[in-house]
C-alpha cells in the first residue's frame, strides 16, 4: 500500500468490536461538535456496527496504536447510498482526528478505499460531501476526484450534498 509522506508509522486496518466507541466518538466529535452536521444525525454517526455491518469498517491507527482516523467502505448494498451500478464503490464518514489533520491520515483512508474497491473489480469510486467540508474537496481533488454535479443530492430537506467520482 503506499503510504503518504510523513504517515510511515501509520497503520490501517480492519475495525474490531472493540474499536466502536472510539470511533463513535471520533466521528460524533469531528461531524456534529464541528458544525458538519446536525444533532438529529448523532445517532446514524455514532452507529458503528450497523456500519460494520454494511461496509468494510477501516482504521487508522498511530504508532502508539491510538484511532487517529476512520472510513467505511462500501463496495456492495444499499450503503453506499449514491452507488447506481455494481461497478461502482463509495465511502463514507470519513473521519480524522482533528489533532493530527494534515498530517496524511485522510490520504491514507482515502488510498486504501480506492485500492480495495480497485482489488474487488469496482471501476469508479463515488462519494458525496457536505459543501462545508473544503479540505476535504481539496484532498478528493488531489487525488483524481472530480465533481459529478449532476448526481448532487438531498437526503433530507435543508441537507445538500456534492458527488465526486474518480475512475479506478
Amino acid at each position: 500500500m503506499v503510504q503518504p509522506a510523513g504517515s510511515s508509522s501509520l497503520i490501517v486496518e480492519a475495525a474490531r468490536p472493540v474499536d466502536f466507541p472510539r470511533i463513535a466518538e471520533l466521528t460524533v466529535g469531528v461531524y456534529v461538535d464541528g458544525g458538519l452536521a446536525s444533532d438529529d444525525y448523532t445517532p446514524a454517526l455514532a452507529d458503528v456496527a450497523g456500519r460494520a455491518e454494511r461496509s468494510q469498517l477501516l482504521v487508522v491507527r498511530d504508532r502508539a496504536g491510538h484511532i487517529v482516523g476512520s472510513v467505511a467502505l462500501v463496495l456492495t448494498g444499499d450503503f453506499g447510498e449514491i452507488t447506481q451500478s455494481e461497478d461502482e464503490a463509495a465511502f463514507r464518514m470519513l473521519v480524522v482526528d482533528p489533532a493530527v489533520q494534515g498530517q496524511g491520515v485522510g490520504e491514507l483512508l482515502v488510498s486504501t478505499c480506492l485500492e480495495r474497491a480497485r482489488a474487488a473489480g469496482k471501476r469508479r469510486m463515488v462519494i458525496s460531501t457536505d459543501p462545508r467540508m473544503t479540505t476535504a474537496h481539496r484532498l478528493y481533488e488531489r487525488l483524481g476526484f472530480t465533481r459529478l454535479p449532476e448526481r448532487d443530492w438531498s437526503p433530507l430537506p435543508g441537507v445538500d450534498l456534492l458527488v465526486y467520482a474518480r475512475a479506478l
